[in-house]
């Protein structure tokens, strides 16, 4: 496989920013095998977004013949408050992580937080190094990369532990490719401004489109949707397909999710296309009455998107094939991960 080729890979949907390509092609012209990640808080049920999206991402680093390691990261979630902060849930949620990853991903490396910290005796002299770089007003900034206001007034010293601990992170782990969804990008900008200062070797970092929840989305006096809020969320059973939903279950949600008719912004179901449907599927076929145009095949999300901007296909149609492409992904996941009812309930009573 040539550079263009691997490159192409790692910008393909649903990628959606490399900082910057420049490095990424001089990355790849220097090294044949170059070290990546993505990491995680252990914080509920997986879902489209956080499993299977996500998942298939790295696989594309990993055809691009990238050594790809997926971070658990135990200490972050119980800092963050997330399972309620209980580590016996954590770790036995965080198995239930490494189990999924392994079946979507299973050349990719899993890593737990505590396995990092426990086998790193220079990390936290490293730790207190970077955060002398760090002002308590920039700390309080990157506090965003944990689904916190920067101007939250009632907030535990430990949370400001959280965002230099996920920048010396990178470093411990000697890495080439640091890899998140958009809402990790400050993160990744502050480790790019204060690892040339300490003469650390400074990654690329490649952030991937967040899914859309499946409710019609929030929008600003802008005009914007408010991220946080019209993101699949794993807090919200109703927002987004969930690993363990039935089939019967997934069809039903993408029925009443919100499609309205030509409009192609900030479309759920347009998002889960592009960057899901098609992404495993090199085409998807539209099955529906002759008396409704009979039926269509679409070789590329843009031919998709252009019919319905047209009103050439109509959300029904949509929802529809949708709902029967995600039973095809999700389904083979779920039969195969094993989810036992207590964790089940553990996990639940979080929220």
């Amino acid at each position: 496989m040539d550079i263009s080729e691997k490159i192409e890979l790692v910008k393909r949907p649903p990628t959606e920013e490399v900082v910057t390509d420049e490095e990424l092609r001089t990355l790849f012209e220097t090294n044949s095998s170059p070290k990546h990640y993505i990491g995680l808080e252990i914080s509920g049920f997986l879902h489209l977004g956080s499993l299977i999206s996500t998942g298939f991402k790295i696989n594309d680093f990993v055809k691009a013949g990238v050594n790809c390691t997926i971070f658990l990261a135990d200490w972050h979630t119980m800092i963050n408050d997330k399972l309620e902060g209980n580590w016996d849930t954590i770790n036995k949620v965080s198995k239930y992580y490494s189990a999924a990853f392994k079946l979507v991903c299973p050349e990719a490396k899993i890593v737990l937080g505590t396995e990092l910290y426990d086998s790193r005796k220079e990390y936290w002299k490293d730790f207190m190094k970077f955060t002398k770089h760090m002002s308590l007003k920039r700390t309080m900034r990157t506090l965003t990369i944990m689904g916190r206001s920067e101007d939250e007034s009632k907030i535990d010293l430990a949370k400001l532990l959280y965002p230099p601990m996920q920048a010396v992170d990178i470093h411990s782990l000697d890495l080439d490719i640091v890899h998140a969804g958009m809402d990790q990008r400050k993160i990744h900008m502050l480790v790019r401004e204060i690892f040339p200062k300490m003469s650390w070797k400074v990654p690329v970092a490649v952030h991937h489109k967040l899914l859309p929840g499946l409710k019609n989305p929030i929008e600003n006096e802008g005009g914007d949707t408010v991220a946080e809020i019209g993101k699949m969320s794993k807090s919200d059973p109703n927002s987004g397909i969930f690993i363990h939903n039935t089939d019967d279950e997934i069809r039903n949600k993408i029925k009443k999710a919100w499609c309205e008719e030509a409009n192609i912004k900030n479309n759920p179901l347009l998002e889960i296309s592009k960057n899901v449907i098609f992404h495993e599927f090199d085409e998807i076929k539209v099955e529906r009455p002759e008396k409704f145009g009979g039926n269509v095949n679409y070789a590329s999300y843009n031919q998709l998107e252009t019919d319905f901007a047209a009103k050439k296909l109509h959300p029904m149609d949509l929802k529809q094939t949708v709902g029967n492409y995600l039973v095809k992904l999700v389904s083979p996941i779920r039969d195969n991960l094993t989810l036992d009812d207590e964790l089940f309930d553990e996990i639940k009573k979080s929220f």
